[in-house]
This record gives structure tokens, sequence and C-alpha cells, in this order.
């Protein structure tokens, strides 16, 4: 079973994808605080994180360089309401990215089971490559 984070400070996101998310067999647990994230990358073997972007007091930016920064081989596929960064260079640090207001939960879900299937092929990564960049454009 793999287990997924997600860190979104609106409890109906936190609570929709993970009822979603867990009829689909994943172990999922959920914060709405960014301190709460460190706990859980000490202390478990997380296989995939879920990023809003726009947290409460915290830039996303920042909390998606800290979780690489401890851990560079955990996907993170961001969630955000806002598709204005497509281009930005940070999103490379990401394994993807999903703009909540264009995106359906199949299409979510379907980008979680990719990045997954990636990383448990034995393929080398390349530092700085997302595996997905999702934009409105290509849903």
């Amino acid at each position: 079973m793999r287990d997924i984070l997600i860190v979104d400070d609106q409890p109906y996101v936190r609570q929709l994808l993970s009822e979603e998310l867990t009829q689909e067999g994943y172990r999922v647990a959920s914060v709405g605080e960014v301190d709460a994230i460190w706990g859980y990358l000490s202390h478990s073997r997380l296989d995939l994180v879920l990023l809003d972007l726009y947290l409460d007091g915290y830039k996303g930016w920042e909390v998606l360089r800290d979780i690489k920064r401890r851990d560079p081989n955990l996907p993170v596929l961001i969630l955000t309401a806002y598709d204005n960064f497509e281009d930005d260079p940070r999103l490379s640090q990401a394994d993807g990215y999903v703009i909540k207001s264009f995106v359906g939960l199949d299409v979510l879900k379907q980008k979680i089971e990719d990045i997954l299937m990636h990383k448990t092929v034995s393929q080398p990564r390349v530092p700085g490559t997302p595996y997905l960049v999702m934009d409105k454009d290509r849903v």
C-alpha cells in the first residue's frame, strides 16, 4: 500500500482528497500546517506528497525546496488553483503539478498513479526534471 501526505490549509480539500485516495487503496495522511510535515518526513515512509503552494503563512516554493532537501527522491505533486507559474523555473523541483480548478479527481488520480509508477521503475531520474508537468491546456 502506498502512503500519501496531503498538505493543504483548506480542510474541505484535505477531506475530499483523503476520502477519494483512500477509496483508491492509498494510505493517506493530511496536514493543514506546514510544521506538521517534518514529523511525517522524519517518521514515515511516504511515497508522495500533494502540496498546495499557497499555504497560510508559508510560501509553498520554500516548503517544496525544504522537502526536496530532506528527501530528493520523494515525489511532490503541486496542487494549486493558479496557473500563472507554468514557466517558473522553481517548478522543476516538483514532480508535476495539477491546477485544482481545471482538473477533475480522475485526472488527479491518474497523475498520482503515473508518478508512483515512475517511482517504482528503476530508471535514474535526471535532477531538476519533473516526471510530469500538467497545465490546463493538457487536461
